[in-house]
């Protein structure tokens, strides 16, 4: 068997008035990412992280924010189509580790929606999807509240 690793991390702006999309599950909460996308960090580390183990570059190399396709896009179409650019070179995801860093809102309560939402565009169990939060203890940019960001480490396998 031909396993690879790949490592991921996106960072987005928190503003008013914008709508806070991650793992393809909408938070509620009064700030939300700025982005050309929707902004979801944590489906775009993912997808960073499974790009960087098939050696496909990165999320911005394949959806350049500069292209008008994926002005808005859902992440989650973002997440399949990176899926197939693998499944192309013959792998699939083994497992998924990540983290979300923000101060808030807390995102314990949605993790299990999340987990149940990607696995089924990368036809995997959801206990193969790890999700992780942190507050980052109010230091940084997530601390103040100003940003988010989120970090992944993907397993993905030839058979």
């Amino acid at each position: 068997m031909n396993i690879k690793i790949g490592f991921g991390y996106d960072v987005h702006e928190l503003a008013e008035g914008e709508t806070l999309v991650l793992g393809g599950i909408n938070i509620p909460h009064t700030k939300g990412t700025v982005a050309h996308s929707d902004g979801d960090v944590l489906i775009h580390a993912i997808c960073d992280a499974i790009l960087g183990a098939a050696n496909l570059r990165d999320i911005g190399f394949q959806f350049p924010d500069t292209a008008m396709e994926y002005k808005n896009i859902d992440s989650r179409i973002l997440l399949s189509k990176t899926i197939k650019l693998i499944e192309n070179k013959g792998f699939k995801v083994g497992n998924i580790d990540s983290t979300l860093a923000l101060q808030k809102p807390k995102v314990k309560d949605y993790i299990n929606d999340m987990q149940e939402c990607m696995a089924k565009i990368l036809n995997i169990s959801s206990e193969d999807i790890s999700i992780k939060a942190t507050t980052t203890e109010k230091l940084g940019f997530e601390g103040r509240e100003e940003g988010v960001s989120a970090y992944a480490v993907v397993l993905i396998y030839k058979e």
